[in-house]
């Protein structure tokens, strides 16, 4: 009997921990009102994105530090990690911001320092003038992008490849670069990037059991690959929008978060397209103040500092410019500076909405 109670008070205690430490990972939660945002205008946001979105799968709204909403479109749940694609590139570049802090590298090392046996026979100038920089700001003299996935040794394949741009002078969308970025991570720390981040980043923010695909080398593959789940996705978020501190602690230098989301180099000149505002390390920036990491399909980290707010997307869209435009018609209209009185019939109809939700596709 003895034995038995002691077993059964040992379960109690371990169900507790279990609760608190779940307790302790999740961001804390708030109604709307209470964080200056209107459910009224969250609610449209939701049921627009569900009839025009193909397809949401999940939105988490965070105001002042608080989730103020959030929403899964069934099968999807809160638990499931989702593919961030692109997104992955942000969480590289952080990787770096981290290995710079520690003077593991300088951002203008030049690549070829780091892969003195992958090199090409006769490596060209514009090769030999590529920086880390030029990696971080999607700048590294490429035309085209190499197709790794038919490559054996990835690395060799990019160095290989021809660089007919002078390094920084022309901005392409280069997911390659990314990878390179992680491999020169794994050379200078002896760890991948997803290894690198568990006790660095991951952990202190609470996210359990990242996964990220790897080369046939064994190297994360930076530019894509990263599974998390949506809450995961908006600490990150978070803690880009407090400067890299998170619970009294700087996670990331105050000054790589700074450099990494600011303008770095101009991708066009469109003022009303959100992918020509201007690029960072890994990082674009957007319309209204805003700076974001995206990937493929609609998943989105998107920051706004000026509304002290995240938002956090996951989907299987089509039309990513229409999803982040619907973000600014629908959203910004709902944050205000002042009080606002609750509103419990507001938020009862969006609660009431949110659990009815079911994916298209």
């Amino acid at each position: 009997m003895k034995h038995l109670l002691l077993t059964t008070i040992a379960a109690v205690v371990l169900i507790l921990k279990v609760n608190l430490a779940a307790q302790v990972e999740s961001l804390p939660r708030s109604t709307p009102e209470a964080q200056g945002v209107f459910s009224s205008e969250i609610l449209e946001f939701i049921e627009t994105a569900d009839q025009k979105v193909n397809s949401m799968h999940s939105f988490m709204l965070l105001r002042h530090g608080h989730v103020v909403a959030e929403a899964w479109w069934k099968p999807e749940s809160n638990s499931k990690q989702h593919v961030l694609w692109s997104l992955s590139k942000s969480f590289t570049s952080t990787a770096v911001g981290l290995a710079v802090a520690e003077e593991k590298l300088s951002i203008d090392d030049h690549v070829l320092q780091f892969f003195p046996d992958d090199l090409p026979s006769e490596p060209s100038a514009n090769l030999k003038k590529m920086r880390v920089r030029d990696l971080l700001t999607m700048t590294s003299g490429h035309q085209d992008e190499v197709k790794l996935n038919a490559e054996s040794n990835w690395v060799k394949a990019f160095l290989s490849h021809p660089v007919p741009h002078e390094p920084g002078t022309h901005f392409r969308y280069n997911t390659p670069g990314t990878y390179m970025l992680s491999a020169i991570v794994q050379k200078v720390t002896g760890k991948t990037v997803l290894d690198y981040l568990k006790p660095s980043l991951f952990e202190p923010l609470g996210i359990r059991n990242p996964k990220w695909d790897a080369s046939p080398q064994g190297i994360s593959i930076g530019g894509y690959g990263l599974f998390l789940r949506t809450e995961d996705i908006a600490k990150f978020g978070q803690l880009y929008l407090q400067g890299g501190k998170w619970k009294g602690k700087e996670l990331i230098h105050s000054s790589w978060v700074k450099q990494a989301t600011l303008k770095q180099v101009s991708n066009g000149r469109n003022s009303l397209n959100d992918w020509q505002q201007g690029y960072g390390f890994q990082f674009w920036r957007c319309r209204h103040g805003a700076f974001r990491g995206d990937g493929k399909d609609g998943q989105f980290c998107i920051v706004l500092p000026e509304h002290d707010a995240v938002i956090a997307i996951t989907a299987n869209a089509r039309d990513m410019r229409g999803e982040l435009n619907l973000v600014w018609d629908k959203l910004l209209p709902a944050f205000t500076d002042k009080p606002i009185k609750e509103n419990p019939d507001a938020h009862a109809r969006l609660k009431a909405t949110i659990s009815n939700l079911k994916a298209s596709r």
